[in-house]
């Protein structure tokens, strides 16, 4: 994969994240691609998407910041600041956030 391809990739998970559109965000993973966040893990494209779009129902006013992106090979390291509402009760989260993803045929294969 080209850096531009990778990085392209990146943003279009970010928007789809944003938006709440679960399906556009599964479809960039492999189909055995693996969601890791702390505490948890989703493997396929269905648990994937069922997994972005339980977020999508509980959070809203998804902000994602991406500070820079270094790409070496099939991988990327993502530097981004991250800030949501919880739905249920107005309470809002901010995070600085890093994280590594692996990609192979042209999808993510690890986040």
């Amino acid at each position: 994969m080209q850096p531009e391809e990778i990085l392209s990739v990146i943003r279009q998970a970010a928007d789809a994240w944003m938006a709440g559109k679960a399906d556009a965000f599964a479809v960039l993973f492999a189909a055995n691609g693996e969601f890791i966040v702390p505490g948890n893990r989703w493997v396929g494209q269905a648990a994937i998407r069922k997994a972005a779009a339980d977020y999508a129902s509980a959070y809203s006013e998804v902000k994602i910041h991406i500070k820079r992106i270094i790409v070496n090979g099939n991988q990327a390291v993502v530097e981004w600041d991250w800030e949501d509402k919880e739905n249920a009760t107005g309470t809002r989260s901010q995070a600085n956030d890093a994280i590594v993803i692996d990609f192979k045929d042209r999808r993510i294969n690890r986040w």
